[in-house]
């Protein structure tokens, strides 16, 4: 059915208001960091690379993404055979207190990151095992282990339950038939809820300030720890870094799973 004349330009009208209210961060700070002055400024004081050349020769801004990337490795690695277990057991079968872990599932959504990193902090103080790294990526995938786990469940809905009879009736056992059948039907799900989980903890802000000091920083702090004091620049240029690694991020997930997989686990 075709919609009227006055609906589509209003449509179109709050499509185009979003798509430019969404990409005018972006842009800003893609303009900033090609500057040729010495202050952000926008639209740029003429066009140079300086500013990527200076962030190419600062070891201490590499450090710290180098400990960003082990971070969103930790969180990967944690997230993907917990979140996969989780997401196949909640599609497939009737779990005992399902109710309370559906409602685990919303805690990103219903409770303040603040509140969860504070409670994190106290765990890992208990622990001493404050100002650490691994620390921060098992946090990160407490965290934001629901995505993974949606992600799975939106592939795992698909299975055929008839795969895993045929299975079983020509003698797989159980172990076989989960690795054989179930674990490669749900591939595109843990791709897509992998890939989520470590752009989740390559951004991470909070939890890394709460449970790092001030030796061992990741990007994001050390980014936060320079605009106390000035901001210049190179923070833009390092921007544009964390959002080409989204877009290279997007492209895979597109080139592996396709991201209509991804939306639907969403």
């Amino acid at each position: 059915m075709t919609m009227p004349l006055s609906q589509r330009i209003v449509f179109w009208t709050i499509v185009v208001c979003v798509l430019v209210i969404l990409s005018v961060p972006t842009v800003v700070v893609l303009g900033a960091s090609f500057t040729a002055g010495n202050m952000i400024d926008f639209p740029p004081d003429g066009l140079s690379l300086k500013w990527y050349s200076k962030i190419a020769g600062a070891s201490d801004l590499w450090r710290a993404f180098g400990r960003s990337l082990y971070v969103a490795t930790v969180c990967t690695l944690v997230a993907i055979p917990v979140g996969t277990l989780a997401g196949i057991a909640l599609a497939k079968y009737r779990v005992r207190f399902e109710t309370p872990i559906q409602i685990y599932l919303l805690l990103p959504f219903t409770i303040p990151l603040i509140g969860s990193g504070i409670g994190l902090m106290l765990f890992f103080g208990e622990m001493r095992l404050l100002g650490q790294l691994w620390p921060v990526g098992v946090a990160c995938a407490v965290i934001n282990l629901p995505f993974m786990v949606w992600a799975v469940m939106a592939s795992a809905s698909g299975l055929e339950p008839d795969l895993e009879l045929a299975a079983a009736n020509c003698g797989a056992p159980p172990l076989s038939t989960f690795f054989h059948v179930t674990l490669p039907a749900v591939t595109p799900g843990i791709i897509s809820g992998a890939l989520l989980m470590f752009i989740l903890a390559l951004n991470e802000f909070l939890v890394s300030l709460l449970l790092v000091d001030a030796r061992i920083v990741t990007l994001p702090v050390q980014i936060y720890n320079s605009i106390r004091s000035i901001i210049t620049p190179d923070l833009a240029a390092i921007s544009v870094i964390f959002i080409a690694s989204a877009v290279v991020a997007v492209i895979a997930l597109d080139r592996l799973v396709g991201l209509e997989i991804f939306l639907k686990s969403k």
